[in-house]
């Protein structure tokens, strides 16, 4: 949950002075190509100032790779997806943690850091697969299938992780879908509550998949004709696929992995066209790292995340507001479960959910 009451909002009233530009002259290199000089004249005494109030408070911005770039690349101390973000978080120094991301992600660092104080800029800004499922469901789904374990994709809020076994990324899914069933001597497992994740999973994997229906809004939207009007109109692009998307999209992509996997194919491999079947935003960012790649749509916004702006994370800081707070006995029990996954070794290699050349095509059961 979270605490307090918003203060009226002031806008920032800041100069775009010499200072100020020589000051953000780096953000500027990176954010220029989405950004106008008409806005970055608006936006650039903005960061400046939040990164001031940062300093003055001892406090660390966690941005998630579904920022805009000002955000990303202006005031974020930490970048990358939410798992990634809170262990970040609970390594730094800061006594205040602004969540630039989600509601669920705020709420996953203050599991992993409950001594520090975790600020969410905007109340709103929620998600619809965590909003999916309860942990009041995930209880009755235990007693539908007693002895057999739940694996937790952790864009879910506190409370499902905490009625759960074990956490999962989309990048150890598969590994710790595995781990779950050799612990439990068991042959399937519950995985939730991303249904197309779990489909995706289900086809790398020998154990059966229990799967709810849950799903990103961003993601679901995707559809294999989007790939082939793609491919059509730009023969030469590589398209890579985020495992929350449809089935069809995985199998009509080059490559389907996590948000890091993505990033690090583009860096690694550096097509000269390449297509990210995810939220927008993410596009923005990792060209900023790889500027010799040409970005083609589409994409898909992810209007929780949007809802987060340099204005709110401003408001954040300056009066300390929206804390986010998680019951003793549901954070404990919340921190297992991640702990759980975090203490397992990393896998060898990153799942790559090649539906192509999948291990066989099963069906999960839905429940």
């Amino acid at each position: 949950m979270a605490d307090g009451f918003a203060a009226t909002p002031e806008p920032f009233k800041g100069e775009f002075t010499a200072e100020i530009e020589a000051e953000t002259a780096g953000v500027w290199d990176k954010v220029k190509h989405h950004v106008t000089p008409m806005e970055w004249r608006a936006q650039a005494p903005l960061i400046a100032e939040i990164n001031r109030l940062k300093r003055e408070k001892n406090a660390a911005i966690l941005a998630h790779n579904y920022m805009t770039p000002d955000i990303f690349h202006g005031v974020g101390d930490f970048v990358g997806d939410s798992l990634a973000l809170a262990k970040e978080a609970a390594k730094s120094d800061a006594a205040i943690i602004v969540q630039a991301g989600v509601h669920f992600m705020a709420e996953t660092s203050k599991v992993l850091s409950p001594e520090k104080k975790i600020l969410i800029p905007d109340l709103k800004a929620g998600c619809s697969l965590a909003s999916s499922i309860t942990g009041a469901d995930v209880r009755l789904i235990k007693q539908r299938y007693p002895g057999v374990p739940v694996v937790t994709y952790v864009n879910t809020t506190a409370d499902v992780k905490a009625e759960t076994d074990i956490c999962c990324t989309s990048a150890n899914a598969v590994q710790v879908v595995e781990w779950a069933a050799k612990e439990w001597g068991v042959d399937k497992v519950i995985l939730i509550p991303d249904e197309f994740l779990a489909r995706n999973v289900a086809r790398q994997t020998d154990v059966k998949i229990i799967a709810w229906a849950g799903h990103c809004e961003v993601h679901k939207r995707f559809t294999a004709s989007d790939i082939a009007d793609m491919r059509a109109a730009w023969p030469g692009a590589e398209v890579l696929a985020h495992p929350e998307c449809p089935a069809e999209i995985l199998e009509a992509a080059d490559f389907a992995g996590s948000t890091a996997a993505m990033n690090d194919y583009v860096a690694a491999k550096k097509p000269a066209q390449v297509v990210l079947i995810t939220e927008c935003s993410m596009a923005s960012n990792v060209q900023a790292e790889s500027p010799a790649t040409q970005f083609i749509g589409p994409c898909n916004m992810c209007p929780h995340m949007k809802r987060i702006t340099l204005q709110n994370i401003y408001d954040a800081l300056v009066h300390e507001q929206y804390e986010v707070t998680v019951d003793a006995d549901v954070l404990d029990r919340a921190r297992l479960a991640v702990q759980r996954m975090i203490d397992l070794p990393p896998p060898a290699v990153p799942a790559r959910y090649d539906l192509v050349k999948a291990r066989h095509h099963v069906d999960v059961e839905l429940i």
